[in-house]
């Protein structure tokens, strides 16, 4: 585990760079100029045509600040996500290993427990440090030291508890960013409705040209944020749930595989 979390830090800290750099790359070449065409071009035809009614365009939703940040921690959320799926579905793969090769009808002793550790222990060094190998050996061990099968069964079901939530830990970063993505949106909304009403004079006089852009800001930010926070929010659930199955499935694994086949003395 030692060796996962700087892996895990630099990970997270080039994914953010790099959501920085794409994010913003595409505002300012694609997003951004083609939101202040669209705005200069109905500022035309408003001009010429008084009646004329602007059409909604994503590009000018999602021009602002606020927009670009939370696009980058989206992108950001995701790729943190991502990488945590990727382990999670590597962990679930063991879980199609037969790491105890125990014949039918076959029971394990203590003196036994040394041998089916072999199996365990040759696995790659890189899995070592995963949840259903890290049961199995401290079972066998547990096993062979007390030879008390309820004792085995304690700590096959610590372990999973210990893991649950050391993984339910891991996200509190995803979940910062969750709270801090709508945080932002409604920053947006603050800074236009303070614009707004820097130019209600304007709106006094009949020019409401600059108080409705500046709603228009705080509508965005916050309509653009909410969106992709349920969107981040359904991620890390559905990230959550797979992350339960595992140490649910891992548990089902030595049950059914260690525990049943333990036989504390020779009948």
């Amino acid at each position: 585990m030692r060796k996962q979390l700087p892996v895990e830090f630099i990970f997270q800290l080039f994914s953010l760079i790099i959501a920085v750099i794409i994010v913003h790359a595409a505002y300012v070449s694609i997003i951004r100029p083609n939101a202040t065409a669209i705005l200069e071009q109905q500022a035309i035809e408003l001009n010429a045509n008084p009646d004329f009614v602007p059409e909604r365009s994503t590009y000018v939703v999602i021009r602002d600040f606020e927009q670009e940040a939370c696009f980058i921690l989206m992108f950001w959320a995701i790729s943190l996500m991502g990488y945590k799926a990727v382990l999670t579905n590597r962990e679930r793969n063991l879980l199609q290993l037969d790491l105890l090769p125990i014949n039918l009808g076959t029971s394990i002793l203590p003196e036994d427990a040394r041998e089916y550790s072999r199996p365990i222990q040759a696995l790659p060094e890189s899995q070592h440090g995963y949840l259903l190998p890290r049961a199995l050996l401290t079972a066998l061990h547990r096993f062979r030291s007390t030879r008390n099968i309820q004792d085995v069964s304690s700590t096959i079901k610590g372990i999973c508890e210990s893991e649950s939530e050391r993984l339910d830990s891991e996200l509190s970063m995803i979940r910062y960013i969750a709270w801090a993505i709508p945080s932002i949106g409604f920053l947006g909304t603050v800074r236009g409705i303070g614009q707004a009403l820097g130019q209600a004079h304007k709106a006094v006089q009949g020019d409401i040209a600059g108080v409705t852009q500046s709603l228009g800001i705080a509508f965005n930010s916050t309509f653009v944020a909410l969106l992709i926070s349920i969107l981040i929010m359904f991620l890390m659930h559905q990230l959550q749930l797979t992350q339960e199955r595992l140490v649910l499935d891992a548990e089902d694994y030595c049950d059914n595989r260690l525990i049943r086949n333990l036989q504390n003395q020779v009948q």
